[in-house]
Protein backbone atom coordinates (compact mmCIF):
# COMPACT_ATOMS: atom_id res chain seq x y z
CA UNK A 1 0.00 0.00 0.00
CA UNK A 2 1.35 3.18 -0.98
CA UNK A 3 2.41 5.45 2.70
CA UNK A 4 4.13 8.41 2.52
CA UNK A 5 6.34 9.26 5.72
CA UNK A 6 3.72 10.47 8.12
CA UNK A 7 3.81 14.12 10.20
CA UNK A 8 0.81 12.73 12.13
CA UNK A 9 0.66 10.94 15.28
CA UNK A 10 -0.42 7.40 14.69
CA UNK A 11 -4.17 7.01 16.27
CA UNK A 12 -5.43 3.72 17.60
CA UNK A 13 -8.72 4.07 14.80
CA UNK A 14 -8.44 4.61 11.22
CA UNK A 15 -10.70 7.99 11.73
CA UNK A 16 -10.40 11.51 11.33
CA UNK A 17 -7.48 10.93 9.98
CA UNK A 18 -7.99 13.83 7.17
CA UNK A 19 -8.81 16.62 10.03
CA UNK A 20 -6.48 15.74 13.18
CA UNK A 21 -4.32 17.02 14.25
CA UNK A 22 -6.36 20.08 13.47
CA UNK A 23 -3.82 23.31 12.52
CA UNK A 24 -5.35 26.59 13.97
CA UNK A 25 -3.26 28.78 11.82
CA UNK A 26 -4.68 26.96 8.83
CA UNK A 27 -8.48 26.52 9.99
CA UNK A 28 -9.43 29.79 8.62
CA UNK A 29 -7.78 29.26 5.53
CA UNK A 30 -9.54 25.42 5.70
CA UNK A 31 -12.97 27.26 5.62
CA UNK A 32 -12.73 29.58 3.16
CA UNK A 33 -11.54 26.98 0.83
CA UNK A 34 -14.77 25.02 1.80
CA UNK A 35 -17.04 27.90 0.98
CA UNK A 36 -14.87 28.25 -2.53
CA UNK A 37 -15.65 23.97 -3.51
CA UNK A 38 -19.26 24.73 -2.47
CA UNK A 39 -19.53 27.80 -4.77
CA UNK A 40 -17.89 25.91 -7.52
CA UNK A 41 -19.32 22.37 -6.79
CA UNK A 42 -22.65 23.12 -6.98
CA UNK A 43 -23.65 23.66 -10.71
CA UNK A 44 -20.31 21.48 -11.41
CA UNK A 45 -22.60 18.29 -9.21
CA UNK A 46 -25.71 20.33 -10.70
CA UNK A 47 -24.47 19.46 -14.31
CA UNK A 48 -23.28 15.88 -13.41
CA UNK A 49 -26.76 15.10 -13.17
CA UNK A 50 -27.38 15.82 -16.55
CA UNK A 51 -24.71 13.01 -17.41
CA UNK A 52 -25.68 10.57 -14.62
CA UNK A 53 -29.61 11.39 -15.70
CA UNK A 54 -30.78 12.14 -12.28
CA UNK A 55 -33.12 14.56 -10.76
CA UNK A 56 -30.82 18.13 -10.17
CA UNK A 57 -31.34 17.88 -6.56
CA UNK A 58 -29.21 15.16 -6.43
CA UNK A 59 -26.24 16.51 -7.36
CA UNK A 60 -26.33 18.46 -4.22
CA UNK A 61 -26.82 15.63 -2.13
CA UNK A 62 -23.39 14.26 -3.52
CA UNK A 63 -21.76 16.98 -1.68
CA UNK A 64 -23.85 16.96 1.45
CA UNK A 65 -23.58 13.42 3.61
CA UNK A 66 -21.24 11.83 1.20
CA UNK A 67 -18.71 14.11 1.24
CA UNK A 68 -18.78 14.75 5.13
CA UNK A 69 -18.63 11.00 5.53
CA UNK A 70 -15.28 10.60 3.81
CA UNK A 71 -13.88 13.24 5.57
CA UNK A 72 -14.43 11.39 9.22
CA UNK A 73 -13.35 8.22 7.63
CA UNK A 74 -11.22 8.71 4.61
CA UNK A 75 -6.98 9.04 4.65
CA UNK A 76 -6.12 11.59 2.66
CA UNK A 77 -6.29 15.12 4.38
CA UNK A 78 -6.93 16.65 0.65
CA UNK A 79 -9.31 14.46 -1.47
CA UNK A 80 -12.38 15.44 -2.09
CA UNK A 81 -15.44 13.56 -2.23
CA UNK A 82 -18.69 14.44 -4.96
CA UNK A 83 -20.41 13.29 -8.50
CA UNK A 84 -18.02 12.90 -11.77
CA UNK A 85 -18.11 13.09 -15.12
CA UNK A 86 -16.68 9.68 -15.50
CA UNK A 87 -18.49 7.55 -13.31
CA UNK A 88 -21.87 9.76 -14.11
CA UNK A 89 -20.75 8.49 -17.63
CA UNK A 90 -20.82 4.67 -17.11
CA UNK A 91 -23.39 4.64 -14.50
CA UNK A 92 -25.64 6.34 -17.35
CA UNK A 93 -24.47 3.92 -20.29
CA UNK A 94 -25.16 0.83 -17.93
CA UNK A 95 -28.52 1.64 -16.76
CA UNK A 96 -29.43 2.69 -20.07
CA UNK A 97 -33.27 1.30 -20.94
CA UNK A 98 -33.78 0.33 -17.17
CA UNK A 99 -36.47 2.37 -16.70
CA UNK A 100 -37.34 6.36 -17.42
CA UNK A 101 -34.79 8.94 -17.31
CA UNK A 102 -34.81 11.19 -13.94
CA UNK A 103 -37.92 8.92 -12.68
CA UNK A 104 -37.88 7.71 -8.81
CA UNK A 105 -37.41 3.92 -10.29
CA UNK A 106 -34.67 4.98 -12.17
CA UNK A 107 -33.21 6.86 -9.11
CA UNK A 108 -33.59 4.16 -6.72
CA UNK A 109 -31.94 2.19 -9.18
CA UNK A 110 -29.22 4.48 -8.65
CA UNK A 111 -29.21 4.16 -4.75
CA UNK A 112 -28.63 0.27 -5.76
CA UNK A 113 -25.82 0.76 -7.74
CA UNK A 114 -24.00 3.16 -5.20
CA UNK A 115 -24.62 0.59 -2.64
CA UNK A 116 -23.52 -2.21 -4.88
CA UNK A 117 -20.21 0.07 -5.32
CA UNK A 118 -19.68 0.55 -1.52
CA UNK A 119 -19.84 -2.80 -1.29
CA UNK A 120 -17.38 -3.88 -3.76
CA UNK A 121 -15.07 -0.86 -1.79
CA UNK A 122 -15.44 -2.72 1.43
CA UNK A 123 -14.52 -5.70 0.02
CA UNK A 124 -11.21 -4.47 -1.82
CA UNK A 125 -10.80 -2.66 1.99
CA UNK A 126 -11.47 -6.57 3.48
CA UNK A 127 -9.07 -8.07 1.05
CA UNK A 128 -6.74 -5.40 1.09
CA UNK A 129 -7.01 -5.05 -3.00
CA UNK A 130 -5.86 -0.97 -3.22
CA UNK A 131 -2.92 -2.40 -5.35
CA UNK A 132 -5.65 -2.39 -7.96
CA UNK A 133 -5.23 1.07 -8.48
CA UNK A 134 -1.95 0.40 -9.87
CA UNK A 135 -3.42 -1.56 -12.91
CA UNK A 136 -4.38 2.10 -14.73
CA UNK A 137 -1.61 3.87 -15.77
CA UNK A 138 -1.43 7.43 -15.63
CA UNK A 139 -1.81 7.41 -19.31
CA UNK A 140 -4.53 5.17 -19.55
CA UNK A 141 -6.53 7.59 -16.57
CA UNK A 142 -5.58 10.37 -19.22
CA UNK A 143 -6.76 8.37 -22.81
CA UNK A 144 -9.67 7.56 -20.87
CA UNK A 145 -11.00 10.57 -19.13
CA UNK A 146 -10.00 12.22 -22.83
CA UNK A 147 -12.57 10.01 -23.93
CA UNK A 148 -14.93 10.67 -21.51
CA UNK A 149 -14.51 14.67 -22.21
CA UNK A 150 -15.29 14.06 -25.72
CA UNK A 151 -18.27 11.82 -25.11
CA UNK A 152 -20.14 13.95 -22.35
CA UNK A 153 -19.38 17.37 -24.75
CA UNK A 154 -20.78 15.71 -27.87
CA UNK A 155 -23.92 14.96 -25.25
CA UNK A 156 -24.66 18.39 -24.45
CA UNK A 157 -25.02 19.34 -28.33
CA UNK A 158 -29.13 18.97 -28.28
CA UNK A 159 -29.35 20.61 -24.88
CA UNK A 160 -27.59 24.03 -25.84
CA UNK A 161 -29.33 24.44 -29.21
CA UNK A 162 -32.72 23.17 -27.91
CA UNK A 163 -33.22 20.20 -30.22
CA UNK A 164 -33.79 16.85 -29.98
CA UNK A 165 -31.70 14.55 -29.21
CA UNK A 166 -30.75 11.68 -32.01
CA UNK A 167 -31.31 8.44 -31.32
CA UNK A 168 -29.02 5.16 -32.67
CA UNK A 169 -26.29 2.82 -31.19
CA UNK A 170 -23.56 4.79 -30.20
CA UNK A 171 -22.72 8.55 -29.26
CA UNK A 172 -21.05 9.10 -32.66
CA UNK A 173 -24.29 8.05 -34.48
CA UNK A 174 -26.56 10.27 -31.46
CA UNK A 175 -24.31 12.93 -31.88
CA UNK A 176 -24.84 13.14 -35.92
CA UNK A 177 -28.21 12.77 -35.84
CA UNK A 178 -28.11 15.57 -33.14
CA UNK A 179 -26.41 17.95 -35.52
CA UNK A 180 -28.83 16.94 -38.07
CA UNK A 181 -31.40 18.51 -36.13
CA UNK A 182 -29.65 22.18 -35.77
CA UNK A 183 -31.93 23.73 -38.19
CA UNK A 184 -34.89 23.30 -35.77
CA UNK A 185 -32.64 25.00 -32.83
CA UNK A 186 -34.52 27.43 -30.50
CA UNK A 187 -31.90 30.31 -31.36
CA UNK A 188 -33.31 32.01 -28.16
CA UNK A 189 -31.91 28.62 -26.08
CA UNK A 190 -28.22 29.26 -28.16
CA UNK A 191 -28.46 32.72 -27.08
CA UNK A 192 -28.68 31.60 -23.30
CA UNK A 193 -25.92 28.70 -24.00
CA UNK A 194 -23.69 31.66 -26.18
CA UNK A 195 -24.21 34.05 -22.69
CA UNK A 196 -23.22 31.39 -20.61
CA UNK A 197 -19.44 30.55 -22.31
CA UNK A 198 -18.89 34.53 -22.51
CA UNK A 199 -19.59 34.53 -19.04
CA UNK A 200 -17.62 31.55 -18.19
CA UNK A 201 -14.24 32.11 -20.29
CA UNK A 202 -14.53 35.79 -20.01
CA UNK A 203 -14.20 35.07 -16.34
CA UNK A 204 -11.71 32.56 -16.89
CA UNK A 205 -9.60 35.30 -18.42
CA UNK A 206 -10.08 38.21 -16.22
CA UNK A 207 -9.67 35.70 -13.05
CA UNK A 208 -9.13 32.52 -13.43
CA UNK A 209 -10.38 31.65 -9.13
CA UNK A 210 -14.07 33.63 -9.87
CA UNK A 211 -16.41 31.03 -10.43
CA UNK A 212 -17.85 31.68 -14.06
CA UNK A 213 -20.19 29.07 -13.47
CA UNK A 214 -21.64 29.87 -10.50
CA UNK A 215 -21.97 33.88 -11.63
CA UNK A 216 -23.40 32.10 -15.09
CA UNK A 217 -26.06 30.18 -12.66
CA UNK A 218 -26.85 33.04 -10.57
CA UNK A 219 -27.26 35.84 -13.16
CA UNK A 220 -29.60 33.46 -15.75
CA UNK A 221 -31.81 32.69 -12.79
CA UNK A 222 -32.15 36.51 -12.36
CA UNK A 223 -32.73 37.06 -16.24
CA UNK A 224 -35.14 33.93 -16.12
CA UNK A 225 -37.22 35.33 -13.10
CA UNK A 226 -37.21 39.12 -14.52
CA UNK A 227 -38.12 38.21 -18.06
CA UNK A 228 -39.78 34.93 -17.96
CA UNK A 229 -37.64 33.39 -20.62
CA UNK A 230 -39.91 30.18 -20.54
CA UNK A 231 -42.66 32.20 -22.08
CA UNK A 232 -40.11 32.66 -24.77
CA UNK A 233 -39.40 28.85 -26.30
CA UNK A 234 -36.44 28.56 -23.12
CA UNK A 235 -36.76 25.57 -20.77
CA UNK A 236 -36.69 25.56 -17.33
CA UNK A 237 -35.68 23.19 -14.77
CA UNK A 238 -38.91 23.65 -12.57
CA UNK A 239 -40.02 22.93 -9.24
CA UNK A 240 -37.10 21.71 -7.39
CA UNK A 241 -37.37 20.12 -3.78
CA UNK A 242 -36.01 21.50 -0.91
CA UNK A 243 -34.98 20.12 2.20
CA UNK A 244 -33.08 17.03 3.20
CA UNK A 245 -33.31 13.98 1.19
CA UNK A 246 -34.88 11.05 2.07
CA UNK A 247 -33.20 8.16 4.03
CA UNK A 248 -33.47 4.35 3.90
CA UNK A 249 -32.61 1.45 1.68
CA UNK A 250 -33.41 1.76 -1.99
CA UNK A 251 -36.36 -0.59 -2.42
CA UNK A 252 -37.28 -1.22 -6.44
CA UNK A 253 -34.95 -2.33 -8.62
CA UNK A 254 -33.22 -5.29 -6.90
CA UNK A 255 -34.67 -7.07 -9.42
CA UNK A 256 -31.85 -5.63 -12.11
CA UNK A 257 -28.93 -6.26 -9.80
CA UNK A 258 -27.50 -8.97 -11.95
CA UNK A 259 -27.44 -6.40 -14.75
CA UNK A 260 -25.98 -3.36 -12.50
CA UNK A 261 -23.38 -5.84 -10.97
CA UNK A 262 -20.67 -5.42 -14.07
CA UNK A 263 -21.52 -1.52 -14.54
CA UNK A 264 -20.65 -1.38 -10.02
CA UNK A 265 -17.42 -3.30 -11.24
CA UNK A 266 -16.65 -0.30 -13.99
CA UNK A 267 -17.71 1.86 -11.48
CA UNK A 268 -15.31 0.66 -8.42
CA UNK A 269 -12.36 0.08 -10.82
CA UNK A 270 -12.61 4.11 -11.77
CA UNK A 271 -12.90 4.94 -8.29
CA UNK A 272 -10.31 3.05 -6.73
CA UNK A 273 -7.26 4.11 -9.68
CA UNK A 274 -9.05 8.14 -10.00
CA UNK A 275 -8.91 8.72 -6.07
CA UNK A 276 -5.67 6.60 -5.50
CA UNK A 277 -3.96 8.55 -7.93
CA UNK A 278 -5.10 12.17 -6.48
CA UNK A 279 -5.06 11.23 -3.05
CA UNK A 280 -1.32 9.68 -3.48
CA UNK A 281 0.06 12.85 -5.50
CA UNK A 282 -1.38 15.13 -2.88
CA UNK A 283 0.00 13.27 -0.02
CA UNK A 284 3.56 13.32 -1.79
CA UNK A 285 3.31 16.97 -2.04
CA UNK A 286 2.54 18.07 1.49
CA UNK A 287 4.71 14.72 2.65
CA UNK A 288 1.69 13.58 4.47
CA UNK A 289 0.64 9.96 5.36
CA UNK A 290 -1.55 8.27 3.00
CA UNK A 291 -3.29 4.55 3.41
CA UNK A 292 -5.08 2.97 0.05
CA UNK A 293 -6.87 0.90 2.10
CA UNK A 294 -7.98 3.07 4.71
CA UNK A 295 -9.06 5.31 1.75
CA UNK A 296 -11.20 2.42 0.46
CA UNK A 297 -13.41 2.47 3.40
CA UNK A 298 -13.65 6.18 3.77
CA UNK A 299 -15.28 5.71 -0.37
CA UNK A 300 -17.51 3.29 0.62
CA UNK A 301 -19.05 4.65 3.77
CA UNK A 302 -19.21 7.65 1.22
CA UNK A 303 -20.95 5.74 -1.59
CA UNK A 304 -22.90 4.03 1.10
CA UNK A 305 -24.63 7.51 2.47
CA UNK A 306 -25.00 8.10 -0.99
CA UNK A 307 -27.36 5.33 -1.99
CA UNK A 308 -29.28 5.53 1.00
CA UNK A 309 -30.21 9.12 0.89
CA UNK A 310 -31.32 9.19 -2.71
CA UNK A 311 -28.19 10.74 -4.49
CA UNK A 312 -26.00 8.68 -6.61
CA UNK A 313 -22.56 7.14 -7.10
CA UNK A 314 -19.69 9.64 -5.99
CA UNK A 315 -16.17 9.55 -6.38
CA UNK A 316 -12.71 10.91 -5.32
CA UNK A 317 -12.56 14.23 -7.58
CA UNK A 318 -8.92 15.75 -8.84
CA UNK A 319 -11.25 19.31 -10.07
CA UNK A 320 -12.77 19.46 -6.85
CA UNK A 321 -9.42 18.52 -4.64
CA UNK A 322 -8.08 21.04 -6.41
CA UNK A 323 -10.67 23.73 -5.92
CA UNK A 324 -10.15 23.50 -2.65
CA UNK A 325 -6.44 22.78 -2.74
CA UNK A 326 -5.93 26.00 -4.92
CA UNK A 327 -8.22 28.16 -2.57
CA UNK A 328 -5.45 27.07 0.13
CA UNK A 329 -7.78 24.23 1.93
CA UNK A 330 -4.94 21.89 3.50
CA UNK A 331 -7.48 18.88 5.23
CA UNK A 332 -11.01 17.90 5.50
CA UNK A 333 -12.07 20.49 7.23
CA UNK A 334 -12.68 22.03 4.04
CA UNK A 335 -14.74 19.23 2.67
CA UNK A 336 -16.76 19.87 6.50
CA UNK A 337 -17.39 23.30 5.41
CA UNK A 338 -18.83 23.20 1.88
CA UNK A 339 -21.51 20.37 3.44
CA UNK A 340 -22.58 23.09 5.67
CA UNK A 341 -22.88 25.62 2.87
CA UNK A 342 -24.79 22.83 0.73
CA UNK A 343 -27.28 22.13 3.51
CA UNK A 344 -28.22 26.02 3.69
CA UNK A 345 -28.42 25.97 0.00
CA UNK A 346 -31.00 22.99 0.30
CA UNK A 347 -33.00 24.16 3.17
CA UNK A 348 -33.21 27.93 2.19
CA UNK A 349 -32.09 28.45 -1.43
CA UNK A 350 -33.30 26.01 -3.69
CA UNK A 351 -36.51 27.62 -4.86
CA UNK A 352 -34.81 30.61 -7.16
CA UNK A 353 -33.42 26.90 -8.82
CA UNK A 354 -36.90 26.93 -11.02
CA UNK A 355 -36.11 29.40 -13.03
CA UNK A 356 -32.87 27.86 -14.08
CA UNK A 357 -32.93 27.15 -17.63
CA UNK A 358 -32.05 23.80 -19.08
CA UNK A 359 -29.60 24.87 -21.66
CA UNK A 360 -27.55 26.68 -18.87
CA UNK A 361 -26.57 23.17 -17.14
CA UNK A 362 -26.04 21.58 -20.71
CA UNK A 363 -23.47 24.11 -21.42
CA UNK A 364 -22.04 24.09 -18.01
CA UNK A 365 -21.72 20.08 -18.49
CA UNK A 366 -20.00 20.88 -22.07
CA UNK A 367 -17.30 23.17 -20.88
CA UNK A 368 -16.88 20.24 -17.84
CA UNK A 369 -16.52 17.42 -20.60
CA UNK A 370 -13.82 19.68 -23.44
CA UNK A 371 -12.12 20.69 -19.89
CA UNK A 372 -11.79 16.83 -19.59
CA UNK A 373 -9.66 16.44 -23.18
CA UNK A 374 -6.60 16.56 -21.96
CA UNK A 375 -4.33 17.67 -25.61
CA UNK A 376 -1.21 18.31 -23.59
CA UNK A 377 -1.13 15.08 -22.00
CA UNK A 378 -2.03 13.06 -24.97
CA UNK A 379 0.77 15.03 -26.52
CA UNK A 380 3.47 14.50 -23.73
CA UNK A 381 2.19 10.68 -23.32
CA UNK A 382 3.45 10.96 -27.45
CA UNK A 383 6.57 12.50 -27.04
CA UNK A 384 7.96 10.05 -24.68
CA UNK A 385 6.21 6.49 -24.87
CA UNK A 386 4.34 5.99 -28.36
CA UNK A 387 3.11 2.31 -27.10
CA UNK A 388 1.34 4.34 -24.17
CA UNK A 389 -0.04 7.20 -26.38
CA UNK A 390 -1.81 4.32 -28.59
CA UNK A 391 -3.20 2.48 -25.47
CA UNK A 392 -4.76 6.00 -24.05
CA UNK A 393 -5.38 6.38 -27.60
CA UNK A 394 -7.42 3.22 -28.42
CA UNK A 395 -9.08 3.69 -25.11
CA UNK A 396 -10.39 7.31 -25.77
CA UNK A 397 -11.82 5.93 -28.96
CA UNK A 398 -13.90 3.10 -27.46
CA UNK A 399 -15.13 5.26 -24.78
CA UNK A 400 -16.51 7.55 -27.68
CA UNK A 401 -17.48 4.97 -30.18
CA UNK A 402 -18.60 1.92 -27.58
CA UNK A 403 -18.86 3.03 -24.54
CA UNK A 404 -16.47 3.74 -20.53
CA UNK A 405 -18.01 0.48 -19.27
CA UNK A 406 -16.71 -1.46 -21.96
CA UNK A 407 -13.38 1.03 -22.36
CA UNK A 408 -12.22 0.56 -18.60
CA UNK A 409 -12.24 -3.02 -18.91
CA UNK A 410 -10.22 -3.21 -22.25
CA UNK A 411 -8.14 -0.17 -20.61
CA UNK A 412 -7.41 -2.54 -17.98
CA UNK A 413 -6.15 -5.45 -20.63
CA UNK A 414 -3.82 -3.12 -22.67
CA UNK A 415 -2.06 -1.94 -19.70
CA UNK A 416 -1.32 -5.43 -18.47
CA UNK A 417 -0.53 -6.75 -21.86
CA UNK A 418 1.69 -3.76 -22.56
CA UNK A 419 3.15 -4.29 -19.00
CA UNK A 420 3.53 -7.90 -19.83
CA UNK A 421 5.40 -7.02 -23.01
CA UNK A 422 8.59 -5.41 -21.14
CA UNK A 423 8.73 -8.12 -19.20
CA UNK A 424 8.06 -10.83 -21.59
CA UNK A 425 11.35 -9.05 -23.60
CA UNK A 426 13.65 -7.15 -20.87
CA UNK A 427 16.50 -4.97 -22.31
CA UNK A 428 19.47 -7.70 -21.11
CA UNK A 429 22.84 -5.55 -21.02
CA UNK A 430 26.40 -6.92 -21.19
CA UNK A 431 28.44 -4.96 -17.94
CA UNK A 432 31.53 -3.69 -18.80
CA UNK A 433 34.36 -1.22 -17.07
CA UNK A 434 35.53 2.15 -18.90
CA UNK A 435 38.58 3.32 -19.05
CA UNK A 436 37.82 5.52 -15.42
CA UNK A 437 36.76 2.10 -14.07
CA UNK A 438 33.27 2.80 -13.86
CA UNK A 439 30.46 0.41 -14.56
CA UNK A 440 28.69 0.88 -18.06
CA UNK A 441 26.13 -1.12 -19.74
CA UNK A 442 25.98 -3.00 -23.60
CA UNK A 443 22.69 -3.48 -24.48
CA UNK A 444 22.33 -7.54 -25.61
CA UNK A 445 21.85 -7.82 -29.23
CA UNK A 446 21.54 -10.89 -31.66
CA UNK A 447 23.58 -9.37 -33.97
CA UNK A 448 26.60 -7.80 -32.39
CA UNK A 449 29.39 -9.80 -30.52
CA UNK A 450 29.32 -9.84 -26.71
CA UNK A 451 31.13 -7.54 -24.70
CA UNK A 452 33.58 -8.94 -22.22
CA UNK A 453 33.99 -6.78 -18.91
CA UNK A 454 37.57 -7.92 -18.73
CA UNK A 455 39.24 -10.41 -21.34
CA UNK A 456 37.48 -13.59 -20.78
CA UNK A 457 35.26 -12.87 -18.29
CA UNK A 458 31.64 -11.85 -19.54
CA UNK A 459 29.23 -10.34 -16.98
CA UNK A 460 25.19 -10.64 -18.23
CA UNK A 461 22.51 -9.06 -16.92
CA UNK A 462 19.16 -10.35 -16.93
CA UNK A 463 16.56 -6.80 -16.76
CA UNK A 464 13.72 -8.39 -14.86
CA UNK A 465 12.00 -11.64 -12.84
CA UNK A 466 12.71 -14.73 -14.49
CA UNK A 467 8.86 -16.51 -15.13
CA UNK A 468 8.03 -19.13 -17.44
CA UNK A 469 6.77 -16.08 -20.22
CA UNK A 470 10.79 -14.71 -20.80
CA UNK A 471 12.63 -17.69 -19.50
CA UNK A 472 12.96 -18.08 -23.35
CA UNK A 473 15.09 -14.83 -23.63
CA UNK A 474 17.56 -15.95 -21.49
CA UNK A 475 17.93 -19.43 -22.76
CA UNK A 476 18.39 -18.12 -26.14
CA UNK A 477 20.84 -15.62 -25.21
CA UNK A 478 22.78 -17.60 -22.92
CA UNK A 479 22.99 -20.67 -25.66
CA UNK A 480 24.60 -18.19 -28.33
CA UNK A 481 26.87 -17.10 -25.43
CA UNK A 482 28.43 -19.93 -24.50
CA UNK A 483 28.01 -22.15 -28.51
CA UNK A 484 29.76 -18.90 -29.62
CA UNK A 485 33.35 -19.56 -31.62
CA UNK A 486 35.26 -17.78 -29.23
CA UNK A 487 33.10 -18.12 -26.12
CA UNK A 488 34.12 -16.78 -22.70
CA UNK A 489 35.73 -18.91 -19.77
CA UNK A 490 33.87 -17.62 -17.28
CA UNK A 491 29.79 -15.80 -18.00
CA UNK A 492 28.16 -14.13 -14.97
CA UNK A 493 25.15 -13.69 -14.92
CA UNK A 494 24.10 -10.93 -12.61
CA UNK A 495 20.70 -11.50 -11.23
CA UNK A 496 20.13 -7.84 -9.07
CA UNK A 497 16.96 -7.12 -10.90
CA UNK A 498 15.73 -10.83 -11.01
CA UNK A 499 13.11 -10.29 -8.32
CA UNK A 500 11.75 -13.79 -8.67
CA UNK A 501 11.93 -16.99 -10.55
CA UNK A 502 9.26 -19.46 -10.86
CA UNK A 503 9.67 -22.88 -11.60
CA UNK A 504 9.90 -22.66 -15.09
CA UNK A 505 13.11 -20.18 -14.87
CA UNK A 506 14.27 -22.26 -12.44
CA UNK A 507 14.66 -25.29 -14.77
CA UNK A 508 16.24 -23.31 -17.38
CA UNK A 509 19.07 -21.80 -15.11
CA UNK A 510 19.41 -25.41 -14.23
CA UNK A 511 19.91 -26.68 -17.99
CA UNK A 512 21.78 -23.75 -18.79
CA UNK A 513 24.57 -24.89 -16.07
CA UNK A 514 24.64 -28.33 -17.45
CA UNK A 515 24.46 -26.89 -21.06
CA UNK A 516 27.95 -24.14 -20.09
CA UNK A 517 29.68 -26.86 -18.06
CA UNK A 518 29.41 -29.20 -21.17
CA UNK A 519 30.89 -26.28 -22.83
CA UNK A 520 33.68 -25.80 -21.11
CA UNK A 521 32.14 -22.35 -19.70
CA UNK A 522 32.08 -22.00 -16.41
CA UNK A 523 28.61 -20.17 -15.13
CA UNK A 524 28.65 -18.38 -12.09
CA UNK A 525 25.90 -15.82 -10.49
CA UNK A 526 25.93 -12.51 -8.70
CA UNK A 527 22.98 -11.23 -6.74
CA UNK A 528 21.53 -14.44 -6.67
CA UNK A 529 18.24 -14.17 -4.90
CA UNK A 530 19.11 -16.58 -1.61
CA UNK A 531 15.63 -18.96 -1.70
CA UNK A 532 16.73 -19.64 -5.72
CA UNK A 533 20.49 -20.19 -4.68
CA UNK A 534 18.71 -23.20 -2.39
CA UNK A 535 16.96 -24.19 -4.34
CA UNK A 536 19.74 -24.81 -7.49
CA UNK A 537 21.95 -25.65 -4.82
CA UNK A 538 19.75 -28.76 -3.76
CA UNK A 539 18.94 -29.97 -6.99
CA UNK A 540 18.89 -33.62 -6.92
CA UNK A 541 18.38 -34.05 -10.93
CA UNK A 542 21.41 -32.05 -12.15
CA UNK A 543 24.77 -33.42 -10.62
CA UNK A 544 26.47 -29.94 -12.28
CA UNK A 545 24.59 -27.31 -10.03
CA UNK A 546 27.26 -28.24 -6.98
CA UNK A 547 30.08 -27.09 -9.20
CA UNK A 548 28.17 -23.39 -9.34
CA UNK A 549 29.69 -20.37 -7.72
CA UNK A 550 27.63 -18.06 -6.01
CA UNK A 551 29.06 -14.56 -5.88
CA UNK A 552 27.33 -11.31 -3.68
CA UNK A 553 28.13 -8.96 -6.15
CA UNK A 554 29.78 -8.54 -10.05
CA UNK A 555 33.20 -7.21 -8.29
CA UNK A 556 33.79 -10.04 -6.13
CA UNK A 557 33.25 -12.08 -9.81
CA UNK A 558 36.02 -9.84 -11.19
CA UNK A 559 38.48 -10.24 -8.03
CA UNK A 560 37.74 -13.88 -8.14
CA UNK A 561 38.75 -14.36 -11.73
CA UNK A 562 41.57 -12.39 -11.68
CA UNK A 563 42.76 -14.35 -8.69
CA UNK A 564 42.22 -17.69 -10.45
CA UNK A 565 45.30 -16.20 -13.22
CA UNK A 566 43.20 -15.20 -15.84
CA UNK A 567 43.37 -11.78 -15.72
CA UNK A 568 45.38 -8.90 -14.03
CA UNK A 569 43.69 -7.39 -11.26
CA UNK A 570 40.83 -4.97 -11.80
CA UNK A 571 39.05 -2.90 -9.70
CA UNK A 572 35.89 -0.72 -10.24
CA UNK A 573 35.11 2.79 -8.78
CA UNK A 574 31.41 1.48 -8.27
CA UNK A 575 31.72 -1.62 -5.87
CA UNK A 576 27.70 -2.93 -5.96
CA UNK A 577 26.29 -1.77 -9.25
CA UNK A 578 22.42 -0.27 -8.77
CA UNK A 579 19.84 -2.11 -10.52
CA UNK A 580 19.19 -0.30 -14.33
CA UNK A 581 22.02 2.00 -13.18
CA UNK A 582 24.49 1.02 -16.21
CA UNK A 583 24.80 3.60 -18.67
CA UNK A 584 25.18 3.10 -22.33
CA UNK A 585 23.70 1.66 -24.95
CA UNK A 586 19.82 0.99 -24.24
Amino acid sequence: MGTVSASAPRQRLPVLQGILPIDRGKLSGDVVAGVTLAALGIPEVMGYTKIAGMPVITGLYTILIPILVYALLGSSRHLVVGADSATAAIMAAGMAGLAPIASPQYVEMAGILAIMTAGFLLLARLLKLGFLANFLSRSVLIGFLTGVGIQVAMGQVSGMFGVDEGTGFGPIVKFFRTLGNIPDASWATFGVTAAVLVIIFGLKKVNPKIPGGLVAVIGTIAASWAFDLESHGISVLGSVPSGLPSFGIPRNGWGEWETLLPVAGAIFIVILAQSAATSRSYAARYNEKFDENVDLVGLSGANLASGFSGAFVVNGSPTKTQIVDGAGGRSQVASISASVVVLIVLLFLTKPLQYLPNAVLATIVFVIGVELIDIAGMRKILNLRVNEFVIASITAAVVVIWGVEQAIILAMVLSIIDHLRFGYRPRNTFLTIDSQGRWQGTQVSATEPPVSAVPGLLIYRFSASLYYANSNLLEEEIHRIITDDAPPKWLCIDAIEIGDVDFTGSEVLAGLIKEAQENGVRLVFAELPEALRKELSHDDDNEHVGDVAFFETVQDVVDAYTKSGNQPETRVVSQHPVAGEPSGTA
